[in-house]
């Protein structure tokens, strides 16, 4: 049985000749982004333990369940709200500038084809590979070129909510420089909330997509060592 083609392939096309499953800057940047990730995470934690509410004072978020509740000291990083916030700027940078790397090689490159998710390609697929992690169905349906339909899924997540998590950083670093943007994102306090709810929803993602690994551990190896080439075609 012939494997379904991905996005972009034409028959009839020659083999644009053999590519590594995993480029070697989609491996760099992958990694790059998982140290810079958790050093924000842990200093921005640390930065909301300084008041740990949202909301202005004396007017609290009623929809947010943890007024008050500080995060706990082993997952903060920066020792003090001044320390974060120095770890949390400085690296804030990076992770943007490791961002545009990644985003101008992704589409250059055509890399989008094969890593985004199309629900005429992977839907079908996405629901049978959740099936399968669930344990309700026995057979995982073979991946589509590089990765599942659920694999896609996710990623597609994590690109779309990686600008909010961008610019509701830039709201909350330059309201007052920057008050179109903070006013776009509802407010400063808006911004907030939308900053601590896309990390929340990266943390999730970080969870499911380790759980993905476990289940799926030829892909440590080729995000790693960027796997065994092989002949695709280009569209």
């Amino acid at each position: 049985m012939q494997p379904a083609p991905e996005l972009g392939h034409r028959p009839g096309r020659t083999p644009a000749g053999p590519r590594r499953p995993q480029p070697a800057l989609i491996r760099a940047t992958h990694w790059a982004n998982v140290v810079l990730f958790v050093i924000l995470a842990g200093s921005g934690l640390r930065i909301l333990a300084a008041y740990p509410r949202l909301g202005e004072r004396g007017q609290d978020y009623g929809w947010y369940p943890f007024q008050g509740a500080s995060p706990p000291a082993v997952l903060t990083l920066g020792g003090w709200l001044a320390g974060a916030r120095h770890w949390h700027f400085a690296f804030a940078w990076l992770f943007a500038a490791n961002a545009l790397v990644y985003a101008v090689y992704f589409f250059a490159s055509g890399e989008w084809r094969r890593r985004l998710f199309f629900p005429r390609r992977d839907a079908r697929n996405a629901w049978g590979t959740l099936l399968h992690d669930l344990r309700l169905r026995r057979a995982a349906p073979p991946p589509v070129g590089l990765y599942n339909g659920m694999q896609r899924l996710s990623y597609t997540g994590v690109l779309a909510a990686a600008p909010l998590l961008v610019l509701s950083g830039l709201a909350l670093y330059k309201p007052v420089q920057l008050p179109h943007l903070t006013a776009l994102l509802g407010g400063y306090d808006a911004a907030r909330a939308l900053h601590l709810l896309v990390l929340a929803a990266l943390a999730l993602f970080t969870v499911v997509h380790v759980v993905q690994v476990a289940l799926h551990p030829r892909t440590l190896a080729d995000m790693t060592l960027g796997g065994r080439p092989r002949a695709e075609t280009r569209s």
